[in-house]
């Protein structure tokens, strides 16, 4: 009965096991959400008030399902408020800001071939695979909220969801062409926070991709160097005269 008790493994902590639970239901709510408010954004001209607040309940009950996890998280923590936040800054901003949880997404494929030990991308891959689905759902995200705000401003020049998308491309791929920009404070502020993804997912791409050549060229130099040795005849040293 002891070697029984002793082989068995230990319990996750509870944190971990609510981590486990919350995986798919989180997923799924971060979709809702994003196809919620994209919703109530693309069609509020053509929709009735019915459907309107039937999107706009969808999206509370799911930010709500967001709250409820950082609440059980907190509290599995131990550890006070402050010290939580302070430490988990990133979950808060996403809290405050649920239109960058989609981004949690990212990692289902990942999540989905470990549990089932399929063959998984090199990191390279994944550091790619992952950055341009990052980019997809921040720029879309991105696109739905400057539009969103600008499409009825004064003097807007984003006046289409279509130079939504333009515009948040553009910044994106730090070129900005100010061919349309936006006019308003919200606006503005999404502009800093898409530059800023933009600059940081570039650099994660071009980095990934300039260790993935340096390595490949190490691997073909060595594998060079290994046939050359092999071709030597017996006893001849490179250093022999």
């Amino acid at each position: 009965m002891a070697d029984a008790m002793s082989d068995r493994s230990p319990e996750p902590p509870r944190q971990e096991r609510w981590d486990r639970r919350m995986e798919a239901p989180l997923a799924v709510a971060s979709a809702v959400y994003l196809a919620g408010y994209a919703v109530r954004v693309l069609a509020h001209h053509h929709l009735s008030q019915g459907w309107l607040d039937l999107c706009l309940a969808v999206t509370l009950a799911s930010w709500a399902l967001f709250v409820v996890d950082y609440a059980v998280r907190l509290r599995f923590s131990g550890l006070g408020p402050l010290r939580f936040l302070r430490t988990h800054l990133l979950d808060t901003v996403v809290l405050i800001l649920p239109l960058l949880r989609p981004v949690r997404m990212v990692n289902i494929y990942n999540q989905i071939q470990r549990r089932h030990d399929k063959p998984r991308l090199s990191l390279y891959a994944r550091v790619m695979v992952y950055s341009g689905l990052t980019v997809t759902l921040l720029g879309f995200a991105g696109a739905l909220t400057v539009y969103r705000y600008e499409a009825d401003a004064p003097g807007a020049t984003i006046v289409t969801f279509g130079d939504a998308v333009w515009w948040t491309c553009a910044t994106l791929a730090t070129v900005g062409y100010g061919d349309v920009v936006p006019v308003t404070p919200i606006g503005r502020a999404v502009a800093v926070g898409v530059m800023a993804c933009g600059l940081a997912l570039l650099g994660a791409v071009t980095g990934s991709f300039s260790s993935w050549l340096i390595q490949a060229f190490t691997r073909e130099d060595e594998k060079g160097e290994g046939t050359g040795d092999e071709k030597r005849p017996p006893g001849d040293s490179p250093g022999a005269s």
